[in-house]
């Protein structure tokens, strides 16, 4: 099982962080005010997940970044060669607590977002989906709540789509990034803020 490490303690980090706990995954939570600061964090989510530095975070094998979008480069700054693993790109193009849109000058949010960790393989998912959604079981009216992923390198979408389907959701590939993350990018994107669930 690839390690994995989550930048960023806000809500989708957090709910992130449960889904894996509450499957028993371990994972290394990091925020930029140090471990000690989510100590309290970790006891209330689960043992498997741990607080560590960014650096921690960073260095593990799947790596979710889920950051206040100003704060990306500072958070992205100085960490270790992401020397081809994967990060999961789970950021929205828009400031909070007003919600307003970032101008990105034309350009899709991933791929801002790949410029600021070169040499990783990026996976957009776990954004389009509310926190609390995220973090609630994936079993829904006698389904699977559905989880959208885009990338341009098949092997770490394949990796990516495994996780999702270890967490118990439906996993859709959307395609390359081009395509995939402009379908669930906020705002702006179709696919944002949809429940969706998958019958079998």
């Amino acid at each position: 099982m690839n390690s994995i490490g989550i930048i960023g303690a806000g809500n989708i980090g957090q709910a992130f962080a449960s889904a894996l706990a509450r499957n028993g995954i371990e994972a290394t939570i990091a925020n930029s005010r140090g471990p000690e600061t989510l100590a309290e964090l970790v006891a209330s989510i689960g043992s498997s997940i741990k607080a560590g530095t960014l650096q921690e975070a960073a260095a593990k094998d799947i790596v979710l970044v889920a950051v206040n979008w100003s704060k990306l480069p500072a958070a992205l700054a100085g960490l270790p060669d992401w020397n081809g693993r994967i990060v999961i790109d789970a950021n929205n193009s828009i400031e909070a607590p007003l919600f307003k849109p970032v101008d990105l000058g034309g350009r899709f949010s991933s791929e801002v977002f790949a410029d600021l960790v070169p040499g990783a393989r990026v996976v957009k998912a776990f954004n389009h989906l509310l926190a609390k959604l995220l973090a609630s079981d994936p079993a829904a009216e006698g389904g699977k709540r559905v989880l959208f992923y885009s990338g341009d390198d098949a092997q770490a979408k394949a990796e990516i789509g495994a996780l999702i389907g270890r967490l118990g959701f439906h996993g859709i590939d959307l395609g390359p990034l081009a395509l995939g993350a402009r379908l669930v990018q906020f705002p702006g994107g179709p696919l944002p803020v949809l429940n969706l669930v998958r019958f079998e």
